[in-house]
């Protein structure tokens, strides 16, 4: 699938191409990130988005430059209720192209068949998440023909997100990260100035929210990591294996 870059040379590497946009886009604020996006990959790029304590932010961001862009989602069938409720309530609000993608085996069936996989260590978290998140989400940008996807991850949110840059290579695609160097001061500055709303969990400590199995509360002495996974990973699946550190300045 080809990477179409503005101004591209040919005699030049997909690499150096994403690496030169990158730094441009560094200093750009997130709204010129999401037209430039917009512009160059047109009705190849989608969003993604888990619903997540501040999702609203990207969510709200995007949609005002493109209503119709496809929103997707991959719904594992164990989300929190209030999840749920927030998806419905966010997608009236927003009037979101939503796109919902599931594992073609039902949460009943997989533990028949595998048990509960997130209980069996981190072979098992990470079966857990090929099923129920990477297969579905290769689905969805098969048919929905996708060349990039914008995300809505933060620096501040992870070590291993640290080095992310503005654009970032996984696989065959492009991805787009306008929020990639706001703080949550800049998320909460955001909500409120559009009257957006946290995920209903955010006020009881939650601050990764996920699936309800591994998802908990942030307390004393727990990192960010620590509230996902049991503290054995941060990523899903979903954002690894992105190359992208070379393209931060």
């Amino acid at each position: 699938m080809s990477i179409p870059l503005q101004g591209a040379q040919p005699s030049r590497t997909i690499g150096q191409e994403l690496s030169e946009h990158s730094a441009t886009l560094e200093s750009r604020p997130a709204e010129e990130r999401v037209r430039w996006a917009l512009d160059v990959y047109g009705e190849r790029v989608v969003m993604t988005s888990s619903f997540g304590a501040q999702s609203a932010v990207t969510l709200h961001l995007v949609t005002r430059e493109r209503p119709e862009i496809p929103v997707v989602l991959i719904d594992t069938g164990y989300l929190f209720p209030e999840t749920y409720r927030f998806i419905d309530e966010l997608t009236e609000r927003l009037s979101l192209n939503l796109h919902v993608y599931r594992s073609e085996l039902s949460p009943a069936w997989q533990e028949a068949r595998f048990g509960k996989l997130w209980e069996q260590g981190i072979e098992g978290i990470e079966k857990y998440n090929r099923i129920n998140k990477v297969d579905p989400m290769n689905q969805a940008l098969r048919d929905l023909r996708v060349e990039a996807w914008i995300s809505g991850v933060r620096r501040q949110q992870s070590e291993t997100r640290e080095k992310m840059g503005v654009l970032a290579r996984q696989g065959e695609h492009v991805r787009i990260h306008p929020l990639i160097d706001w703080t949550d001061r800049d998320v909460g500055e955001y909500l409120t100035r559009h009257n957006l709303p946290y995920h209903p969990l955010w006020e009881q400590g939650y601050v990764s929210i996920g699936d309800i199995h591994t998802s908990h509360r942030l307390t004393d002495g727990m990192s960010e990591s620590d509230a996902r996974f049991f503290g054995l990973k941060r990523e899903c699946g979903l954002h690894e294996n992105v190359e992208g550190a070379d393209y931060v300045i």
